[in-house]
């Protein structure tokens, strides 16, 4: 039987591919892996990417949501803040983007989610360091 690894991609549907790409680049900094024609494109995170395709054919998610993982989420709480963008109340940082994508973010030294050196190094972010509490996360599944 094959085990999970992680994820590649998560595709999100929107309702039109270039306003996607100017609300996601007022609330992240991020480069465009490519696209594919006007219905797709695909945001680079390194060795994952996050793809947006539309038109958008489903319903607003209330409870159904993804994670993304960032290395400043206060700085996204303020940028989502100046975009007037509805953040959910929740415990943590989540929002609904104008498709009604419900996406929670979380900081990557807070978490167990790692990666590489050299991904972060081509990713410029080198020198991101784990929290205490995330590396023992890690060290309780040996995956320090």
């Amino acid at each position: 039987m094959a085990r999970l690894v992680g994820i590649n991609h998560v595709a999100l549907e929107v309702g039109d591919v270039d306003a996607a790409l100017e609300w996601y680049g007022r609330i992240f900094e991020f480069e465009l892996r490519g696209r594919a024609g006007r219905t797709m494109a695909f945001v680079d995170m390194g060795d994952q990417f996050l793809a947006l395709s539309a038109p958008r054919s489903q319903p607003r998610d209330d409870d159904r949501h993804f994670g993304l993982v960032v290395d400043d989420k206060e700085a996204v709480r303020r940028a989502l803040e100046d975009a007037g963008a509805e953040i959910v109340p929740t415990r943590g940082l989540r929002f609904v983007d104008p498709w009604g994508n419900n996406v929670e973010v979380v900081q990557y030294d807070q978490i167990q989610f790692s990666k590489t050196e050299a991904i972060l190094r081509g990713m410029g972010l080198d020198g991101l360091e784990k929290t205490d509490a995330a590396l023992a996360e890690l060290r309780e599944k040996g995956l320090d």
